[in-house]
């Protein structure tokens, strides 16, 4: 173990990193709680669908802020602090959200919760894994995943249900989400420190520096992260939107159960691929989302939401193989003394194709329609997954280490 992080009691570490799983489950939850609400917020302040994409935009702006200049801040204060700092944005997110009179408020709480899960991303999986026993360690770190996209899945099943079967459907849900965070937030009081020796964090933007030599291997990667993130960024954004305007369902709780389903699959598909390893689940999840995309595609043409939840699965399966995949290739490619820094990259290329392929389906709303626009994101990626399957075999031709 690293000379700066302190040793936890065996003794100690029966509960300590299930309690801080449960903490980034909450953080990760607050962050996907609006998807199902955008079509009442559309209503209750009269913005368009673009603009929808724009609100879900800053959020991976405000997650890409925190990853360059915050990413490693806890290495030098401590873990508990930034995980409490992401709980505490959190909160402030939800409580911009509970009194919401307009975009301003809207914008402000997501770009907290934005912030909140940069903070938690990396810290909170770090916290797990070094809260675990020596004997759990595995087991910790597939925690650390589940809790991760866990908590994004359930945010939106959480909202949908509250906002179609409850009272107040703008309110109730963020309320629950505080108490929640408040719970967390004195579970988080409790845990041991796993740092040991202080420092003063050096305030600079982390370098986004690929080596030579695996910058082919990388390209692929990211290619294929790019193609699935791009995904989840659609069933997180604008998907209630397709599912009521184009599938005609307008109940929040389908909503909110489809995005659940995209992550759901994911979490099911980098559990098939630590099984697989990555010479099969990258270019398997990627032939895998090609397909979800055809299911949605045809989903969009004929308004089928059967087929809609099909490729929700589908394609959050693919997501998954290939994403595991593509973290596991440049991890283990990646030269020792550049590892952080190839996998930083790697996370804000996704966090990249979360937000702009998305403002892009925004923008083609505006002038071709929501279903047209759907085609042709569906399209993209699937172009994009090819393009990947095809770098792939062209890297296997030239041997390995590429």
């Amino acid at each position: 173990m690293d000379s700066r992080r302190g040793d936890v009691d065996d003794g100690e570490r029966g509960w300590p990193f299930l309690a801080a799983a449960y903490a980034f489950v909450v953080t990760m939850c607050g962050t996907t709680l609006p998807t199902p609400l955008y079509s009442l917020y559309q209503r209750e302040f009269g913005f368009s669908s673009f603009m929808v994409t724009v609100i879900f935009a800053v959020y991976a702006a405000g997650v890409i802020v925190a990853l360059l200049l915050l990413g490693s801040v806890s290495d030098f204060i401590g873990r508990r602090p930034v995980m409490l700092a992401a709980l505490v944005l959190s909160g402030l997110s939800a409580m911009c959200f509970l009194l919401a009179q307009g975009l301003p408020e809207l914008f402000a709480g997501r770009t907290l919760s934005g912030l909140s899960a940069g903070l938690a991303t990396g810290t909170a999986t770090v916290t797990v894994i070094e809260l675990a026993p020596e004997g759990r360690r595995r087991a910790a770190t597939l925690l650390a995943t589940g809790a991760n996209l866990g908590g994004l899945g359930l945010g939106p099943l959480l909202a949908g249900v509250l906002a179609q079967y409850a009272p107040a459907p703008l309110k109730l849900v963020f309320v629950v989400d505080l108490v929640l965070v408040a719970v967390g937030a004195a579970v988080v009081l409790a845990l041991p420190e796993t740092v040991r020796t202080r420092s003063r964090p050096p305030l600079r933007p982390q370098r986004l520096r690929v080596p030579r030599e695996m910058r082919s291997t990388f390209a692929a990667a990211a290619m294929a992260g790019f193609a699935g993130f791009a995904t989840l960024g659609l069933f997180t954004s604008v998907s209630p939107t397709f599912l009521s305007e184009v599938e005609g369902e307008r109940n929040l709780a389908v909503a909110g159960a489809v995005a659940f389903s995209v992550f759901a699959a994911s979490i099911a598909g980098q559990a098939l691929g630590r099984r697989l390893g990555p010479g099969r689940s990258l270019p398997g999840g990627c032939a895998v989302l090609v397909a979800g995309m055809a299911a949605i595609a045809v989903s969009l043409a004929i308004a089928s939401l059967e087929l809609l939840v099909l490729g929700a699965v589908v394609a959050g399966t693919g997501q998954g193989l290939s994403f595991h995949a593509a973290v596991r290739v440049v991890t283990e490619r990646s030269p020792a003394d550049h590892r952080a820094e190839v996998t930083s990259a790697l996370f804000v290329l996704m966090y990249l194709a979360i937000s702009i392929p998305v403002i892009g389906v925004g923008a083609l709303t505006v002038v071709v329609g929501l279903r047209s626009a759907g085609l042709i994101f569906t399209g993209c990626v699937a172009l994009l997954a090819v393009a990947t399957l095809l770098r792939l075999r062209a890297l296997s031709a030239e041997g390995p280490g590429r």
